[in-house]
């Protein structure tokens, strides 16, 4: 497979990958319904909808919850702020993405002018290797700030921040909790990223003045044109 033929198909999946990543993350929402039955029935709220999405900061996420006492309410807040995580993957997909546009245009319409100039497959393989390094690292961050946002906004969690549902003479209960499709398969686009960069490093790196001086290096009256810097 050429140069341009390989790093052509792998720029267009990262470019592929990198917008559903950050599209599945950045674009989410969601939401999760209990039930407060008060003992004093007309203080009862039977559907609170709570909705929440990126990025994360759940801590400024509120709704309102009976009381149980005399019509009174209450605002109460969800906990835990991940937008950390959320937005560090968000940036990477989005830097990926622009890059692997580049990436791509170069390798299409300017690849023997990136051949003759030693210093840009060097610069192409050290962003390779850094992506791939970024992709894993936030990847596995989202991953487990997903884990705990799943705790955080799970229905049987939410009842324990609402008052009412401390007094065993109320009941509470779970409508539904939230759909978690999407950020499951922003994970996995998140993963299938990293695979796919650090499967491209060997790629770029035959490109460089490293490889090429050590091939020409192993041949007899080789005369190496890449391998300065």
């Amino acid at each position: 497979m050429s140069k341009q033929t390989a790093d052509h198909k792998v720029m267009i999946q990262s470019l592929l990958f990198s917008i559903f990543a950050f599209a599945t993350c950045g674009g989410y929402t969601g939401q999760l319904r209990v039930s407060v039955d008060c003992m004093e029935k007309a203080s009862s709220n039977l559907s609170i909808g709570i909705d929440f999405g990126y990025p994360f900061r759940l801590h400024q996420v509120s709704f309102e919850a009976p009381m149980c006492e005399a019509m009174r309410r209450e605002r109460v807040f969800l906990t835990g702020d991940y937008s950390s995580s959320a937005e560090f993957f968000v940036t990477i997909a989005v830097f990926a993405f622009l890059y692997s546009l580049m990436a791509a245009i170069i390798y299409i319409f300017f690849l023997n002018k990136y051949r003759e100039n030693s210093r840009a497959p060097l610069i192409d393989f050290v962003v390779t290797v850094v992506f791939s390094f970024l992709w894993l690292v936030s990847s596995s961050a989202w991953a487990k700030a997903l884990s705990d946002v799943k705790v955080a906004t799970d229905p049987d969690e939410v009842q324990l921040l609402i008052s009412a549902c401390k007094d065993q003479t109320n009941t509470c209960g779970s409508l539904h909790g939230p759909r978690w499709s999407g950020l499951n398969t922003s994970v996995v686009f998140g993963f299938l990223n990293f695979v796919l960069w650090a499967g491209n490093i060997w790629f770029v790196f035959k490109e460089t003045g490293w490889h090429k001086g050590a091939d020409c290096a192993r041949k007899p009256n080789c005369i190496c044109n890449h391998c300065s810097m």
